[in-house]
């Protein structure tokens, strides 16, 4: 009798426990959403606490009960921005045939952060930002870089280069600066823009 009682009691104590932990993912993902959406209307990194709870509908109490400070959510956002371009390289580089083509995979999904509106609008902040992005989190933009750069690393061994590491930081480089550069002033690469930078990359591995 008592172990059914205690196990009544645990069961009871999980879901208690489940309930409070769907309500403190939910209570993130909307601090998250709602980071993104005063960022796109500011153009801006640092959008005040009191603007994002707002939009969020929630308080500032159940901010802080989640993050300690503004940089806290700013990093929550970073990684979460992160993790869904790493999710896409994770099925689309892959998915190409080994060597060029996982190449051009890997600056095609590059460059789908400025030809998608809603990427785009949710890109735009950090790219406008993106030199006080750097200085102000050294270490996380650094991790972020090489998070990105193991896919195409692999690809270009694949592809028969002959200095996989300058190779992957210089087309990591074009492909960065076209994207930001584009973001920055809300233009939306096209077909051929995307194609030229694809085969002069290639061409520069050819030849190295």
């Amino acid at each position: 009798m008592q172990n059914t009682v205690l196990g009544v009691e645990h069961e009871v104590a999980h879901r208690a426990l489940a309930g409070r932990l769907d309500a403190y993912t939910d209570e993130v993902r909307r601090c998250i959403d709602a980071a993104y959406e005063v960022m796109r209307h500011t153009d801006t990194i640092d959008p005040p606490v009191r603007d994002i709870v707002r939009t969020a509908g929630l308080s500032n109490a159940t901010f802080y009960r989640h993050f300690a400070s503004k940089d806290a959510l700013l990093l929550a956002v970073i990684e979460d921005g992160r993790r869904r371009l790493l999710d896409t390289l994770a099925r689309r580089v892959p998915a190409a045939p080994p060597g060029e083509m996982r190449v051009r995979a890997w600056i095609e999904v590059m460059l789908e952060q400025a030809r998608n509106a809603t990427a785009a609008a949710n890109t735009r902040p950090f790219a406008v930002n993106g030199p006080r992005l750097r200085d102000r989190f050294p270490v996380e933009s650094a991790e972020s870089t090489e998070r990105l750069l193991e896919p195409l690393r692999a690809a270009l061994a694949e592809a028969g280069s002959s200095q996989v590491e300058r190779d992957a930081r210089a087309i990591h480089e074009l492909a960065f600066g076209t994207m930001n550069r584009m973001l920055i002033e809300r233009r939306t690469p096209t077909r051929a823009d995307v194609d030229h930078l694809v085969g002069f990359a290639l061409r520069a591995i050819t030849r190295s």
